[in-house]
């Protein structure tokens, strides 16, 4: 039973999966994995880490802002309303055709663009709390 699992099987958090996650990775995807959300969590204090589809770590305010899935040559952030998000740093790179969602594929070595990466987790999160008033007033 790996780490995750292990968590799982104990009623662990969702923050404490992600935990085991990262300490189970033991690689760079871990390290990856760890610096995005800890940029996440600087970007949006208020965020909620969910863990959502059988272990994938969720971010999320006022709805979800991204996911963090790892395979074996990326992590991979995608964010769920990414094709309403404006990109001036054009730190998407993955899944642009769809008409919803659009993800970041970070491979081992990349460089992260903090700043960039910030502004777009902030901007999802204005993009949730916009819909979320329309609901309300709907």
């Amino acid at each position: 039973m790996n780490a995750t699992t292990a968590a799982a099987t104990e009623g662990g958090s969702p923050s404490r999966l992600i935990d085991a996650r990262i300490e189970e990775l033991g690689d760079w995807r871990g390290e990856t994995l760890a610096r995005v959300r800890a940029l996440i969590r600087q970007a949006d204090p208020e965020v909620v880490e969910e863990w959502k589809w059988r272990g994938v770590p969720v971010w999320s305010h006022a709805g979800i802002i991204c996911t963090g899935e790892t395979y074996k040559a990326v992590v991979k952030l995608t964010f769920a309303k990414g094709a309403s998000l404006a990109d001036p740093s054009g730190l998407f790179n993955s899944s642009l055709d769809g008409n919803t969602r659009r993800a970041i594929d970070i491979r081992e070595g990349d460089a992260i663009d903090e700043a960039a990466l910030k502004d777009l987790i902030r901007a999802a999160v204005t993009l949730n709390l916009s819909a979320q008033a329309r609901r309300k007033r709907g």
